[in-house]
């Protein structure tokens, strides 16, 4: 014990004080843990939808992947009958745009609307899809070759 007195005073340091750390001495803050505790804590372990649902929101990318979820289960969404006969084709701004197969079924959906429109707002969420344009088919284009006369061609010699 002499010995290390000794050597203490030769270094010019009291004999047992211990010198004060420097923060810069450390790469963390000295009075902060380093080790997790049993609780949960953010360097654990996170499964990977949680991780997955946090980058999407901190990206902004929450609007399109509810999207992407409207047109990737649109048969769960509204049933396998209705899915037979009917496509989403565009979502903008709230706005839904379905074609029906037949204009029995664009007049069929537009009665069940309401209640589509419930069913997509409790599996995707509120706000997604705000109102549904349907569609019947579309009529055969009568623009016919490339060299297509302006006007309305041998119809207008009718009647």
């Amino acid at each position: 014990m002499a010995a290390a007195r000794a050597k203490a005073e030769a270094r010019g340091v009291e004999p047992g004080v211990r010198k004060r750390a420097k923060p810069s001495d450390f790469s963390q803050n000295p009075r902060r843990r380093r080790w997790s505790s049993p609780g949960a804590d953010a360097r654990d372990p996170q499964p990977l939808g949680r991780l997955i649902s946090r980058l999407s929101a901190e990206r902004g990318w929450a609007a399109k992947l509810a999207d992407g979820q409207v047109f990737g289960q649109w048969a769960q969404l509204v049933g396998e009958e209705v899915a037979e006969h009917a496509q989403p084709v565009s979502l903008k701004d709230g706005e839904l745009t379905v074609r029906a197969s037949s204009t029995a079924w664009a007049t069929q959906l537009r009665l069940l609307q309401g209640q589509l429109l419930t069913k997509i707002a409790a599996a995707v969420g509120h706000g997604v899809v705000k109102r549904m344009r349907i569609h019947g088919p579309t009529a055969p284009s009568w623009r016919k070759g490339l060299r297509h006369v302006p006007g309305r061609g041998p119809r207008d010699t009718y009647g």
